[in-house]
């Protein structure tokens, strides 16, 4: 963050570890383990049948050479890898409801980070704009989630745009083993006709990660108010232009790309059992997360 001084850095990464923390001992660490951790289920062992022991979980082999009913036992996968996909392009610091995209995205990615950690998992980072900024490999610890934190907050990226295709094709290529991703983004990637360009690395990626998309918005992006004649700048391009916002018309025509926009990447998530939520900048994160993962 441009003109933040150290010492307010820290404030400000210790305000978010003080709010996040407590998020997610209270609230979030149980409900992650439900939704992600209940997935991994590895074979331990087998052993007798035992009343109310479910018979899905019978080993007819064992059974038939022994002549005695046995089952398979399962133990939990305690342990993930979570990488956090990061939106770093100039987009993140719009933000017209109070605070920035980037500080939403922040606190997001610390309550992921730290639920993760409480069940004993690793975490690691991924920053990308138009192409992958940096990557934090996965560790575990409390110094280490801080430096994510403090990433996400005072990262500038080095290019102009967003490429979500660069970011999934660079987490297949870098984490071998299956992984739990979450993609914090505007998802505004697409062509002209408002498709995403990222369906090919998606399906890739899908294919070998458990994917779950962040979606992270400010309402004024989705229409347009009716101000007269305006000055717009393009945070990623940096290109400007005059429209004249009084032009129901050119309103109208927006809100519609914007929507079939969003209906396209809906459809395409739908496709490949990729879990999205949509959480505004304004609006009360916690209850998006809690939907994220009671739909899993």
């Amino acid at each position: 963050m441009e003109g933040m001084s150290a010492n307010d850095l820290l404030k400000k990464v210790r305000k978010i570890e003080i709010k996040t923390r407590a998020l997610s001992h209270q609230i979030f660490a149980g409900e992650y383990h439900s939704a992600f951790k209940g997935r991994g289920m590895a074979f331990s062992e087998v052993r007798e049948y035992q009343y109310g022991d479910d018979v899905r979980n019978m080993d007819w082999n064992v059974t038939a050479r022994l002549r005695s009913p046995y089952v398979k036992v399962f133990e939990e996968e305690r342990e993930l890898t979570v990488v956090l996909l990061v939106d770093v392009s100039r987009s993140r610091l719009f933000g017209t409801a109070g605070q920035s995209r980037r500080d939403v995205l922040a606190e997001i990615a610390a309550v992921l980070s730290f639920s993760a950690i409480i069940n004993n998992d690793k975490v690691g980072a991924l920053f990308f704009s138009e192409k992958v900024e940096k990557f934090i490999p996965p560790k575990k610890g409390r110094s280490h989630l801080l430096h994510i934190i403090r990433e996400i907050i005072e990262f500038q990226p080095t290019v102009d745009g967003t490429d979500i295709s660069e970011a999934l094709r660079y987490l297949t290529n870098a984490i071998k083993k299956k992984c739990t991703a979450f993609l914090l983004s505007d998802m505004i990637d697409v062509n002209a006709d408002g498709s995403p360009r990222y369906e090919d690395a998606l399906k890739v990626a899908v294919n070998r990660h458990d994917l779950s998309v962040i979606e992270v918005y400010d309402p004024r992006e989705r229409s347009i108010p009716d101000i007269g004649l305006v000055n717009i700048k393009d945070s990623e391009t940096g290109q400007t232009a005059w429209i004249n916002t009084s032009d129901r018309k050119m309103r109208v025509a927006y809100e519609e790309w914007f929507r079939n926009m969003e209906q396209t990447s809906s459809k395409l998530f739908m496709k490949y059992n990729v879990d999205k939520v949509s959480i505004a900048v304004d609006d009360d994160y916690v209850k998006g997360l809690m939907t994220l993962f009671k739909n899993r």
